[in-house]
Formats: structure tokens, C-alpha cells, sequence
């Protein structure tokens, strides 16, 4: 009897210990996952703003370009406001072409430290855009879609009562109430 318990209590450990390195492994594999996922994010992220930087830099020579045009036309105060716009798009292209993922993220998180009722109030202006492009895309489904306001007295309206139920018709008229005195007259019951 011994023996069996022994047996047991070798196969009990065995057991747990192929459990728990199962469940190393499975750990390890997701923290594996996990940093390649943060690694594209990352490359991603250094991609779309190397892009963006590119893109940012070729409107600050489009900028210049009109400013150079507006030169031209004798319209110096608006020129120079011109130029001071793409050195700005400039600065800014530049930045986004040569800093990384990391470096981003560190300076919208110190900007949002030093700010913070200034992301408040660009969050509330996104919600609000957000609120109203929905509002917008949804009228437009309904009206689109032949779905129509189901407001009385508008056009496709669900019928009210005393009405009848297709668009263009009459309304019926309303039934007459029938008066009916009450009993034992006004006063109570007659008496003889």
C-alpha cells in the first residue's frame, strides 16, 4: 500500500510539473507575441510618420511657392505671413521624418503633462466633430434609405389615432360621443 501511495504521489508531481512548464512556455510565447506586435506598432508608426513628414514638407514648398507668387503681385504682408507658415510646416515635417516611434510617443505624452486642459479641450472638440458627422451620416441614411421621420404630421408619419393609415388620404371623422344622463336624474333618485 506504501508503494501505491508513493506511485501516486510521483505521478500527483509529474503531473505538476509538465503543468506548470506548459504554462511557462505559454507565457513566454505570449510575451514573444506581444513584443512583435509593439515591434510592427513601432514600425508602423515610423512609417506613417516618415510619410506624414514628407507630406508636410511638400506643402511648406507649395506655401513657398504661393508666397514667391504673392511677391510677385506686390503683396509683401501676406508673402512673408506665407513664408513664416512653411517655415513652420517645414520644422515640423523634419521632425516627424527623423524621430522614431518611442520619441513621438514621449513627446505627446510630455505635451499632454504640460497641457492637460489643452487635451481635454481637443478631446471635447473631436467628441463634439464625431457627435456631428454621426448626426449628419445618419439623416442622410434615413433620408436615402426611405426611411423617414416618424415625427405626426410629417410626410411617411405613423397614422395617429383618427387617421387613416396611407399617405394622402382624408382624415376620418371622429366618432360621436354619445351623452347619456345619469341615473335617477340629476338630483339623486326621484321620489313619488
Amino acid at each position: 500500500m506504501a508503494d501505491t501511495a508513493t506511485t501516486s504521489d510521483g505521478t500527483t508531481s509529474q503531473t505538476q510539473e509538465k503543468m506548470q512548464d506548459a504554462a511557462g512556455q505559454a507565457r513566454e510565447k505570449a510575451q514573444e507575441g506581444a513584443e512583435r506586435a509593439r515591434e510592427g506598432l513601432r514600425g508602423q508608426v515610423d512609417q506613417r510618420s516618415t510619410q506624414a513628414g514628407q507630406q508636410v514638407r511638400r506643402q511648406s514648398d507649395d506655401i513657398r511657392t504661393v508666397a514667391q507668387q504673392m511677391r510677385e503681385q506686390g503683396k509683401e504682408g501676406p508673402a512673408k505671413l506665407a513664408d513664416q507658415a512653411a517655415d513652420r510646416a517645414q520644422k515640423v515635417g523634419g521632425w516627424l521624418e527623423e524621430s522614431d516611434a518611442d520619441q513621438i510617443l514621449s513627446e505627446v505624452e510630455d505635451f499632454a503633462r504640460r497641457n492637460p486642459w489643452a487635451v481635454a479641450l481637443g478631446g471635447l472638440a473631436l467628441g463634439f466633430a464625431a457627435s456631428r458627422v454621426l448626426r449628419a451620416s445618419s439623416s442622410d441614411r434615413y433620408q436615402s434609405g426611405g426611411i423617414q421621420s416618424r415625427r405626426p404630421g410629417s410626410a411617411g408619419a405613423l397614422p395617429t389615432p383618427g387617421t387613416t393609415s396611407y399617405p394622402g388620404a382624408t382624415p376620418s371623422p371622429e366618432p360621436p360621443v354619445a351623452v347619456t344622463p345619469p341615473v335617477g336624474g340629476a338630483l339623486g333618485p326621484e321620489r313619488l
